[in-house]
Parts: C-alpha cells; structure tokens; sequence
C-alpha cells in the first residue's frame, strides 16, 4: 500500500513554495458518481419549500468532493507522488438526479529547496 501525502503538499497552485519540482508522474485523477436516495429527494425537496439552504444535498456533494479528492490522492500516493499541484474540480450532472464529480491534478516528487 503506498504512503499517503501530506494535505499540505496538496494544492490548486502549480508550485509548492520552499520547494522544487524533482518528477512531475502526470495526471491524477478521483471521480465519483452519485445520487441521493428516494428518501434523500423527499426531504431535499420539503427543505426547498422553505428557501436556504439545501442541507441534504450540501452533505451530499461535499462527502462526493471529499472522496473524489481522496481518490485522487490515493492515485498520486499509488504513483510514488509526494504532492498533486494544480488540483481542480468539475462536476457534471450525467443522468437525472445523477452527479459525476471529478477532482483532478498533477501528481509531482517534489523536495524541499536549500536554505
């Protein structure tokens, strides 16, 4: 099993300051697909008929996002990367109530710069 990467050596940006890029592995990838249960809908839908905020479906694509993100991790670790740069998300919706949410970078070998 590969090691896991410091969240601080995750980022949007495309460098890590104090360090340099030794190997830039390549794309990185997490996606999830998801849907909320019947259930998960009824009561989505009665929170909508007071306005606000939709909990049931905030919780459901923040926890789509964190697994995406952990995914993605997992595939830079697995690769030998000790930091992913220029991480994104997208999210389409591929069916009826049906959500896709990718979380995507480069998976880098980066060290720390002297002095």
């Amino acid at each position: 099993m590969a090691a896991m990467i410091d969240p601080t050596m995750v980022t949007t940006a495309f460098e890590l300051p104090g360090h340099r890029v030794v190997r830039n592995l390549g794309l990185v990838r997490g996606i999830v697909v998801r849907s909320r249960s019947i259930f998960g809908n009824i009561g989505a839908a009665i929170q909508t008929l007071f306005g606000g905020n939709i909990s049931l479906y905030t919780e459901l694509c923040e926890k789509a996002r964190a697994d995406a993100y952990r995914l993605m991790v997992r595939h830079a670790a697995e690769m030998g990367a000790n930091a992913v740069l220029g991480v994104r998300y997208d999210a389409n919706e591929v069916a009826s109530a049906v959500t896709e949410v990718l979380a995507y970078g480069t998976a880098a070998v980066v060290e720390a710069k002297p002095g």
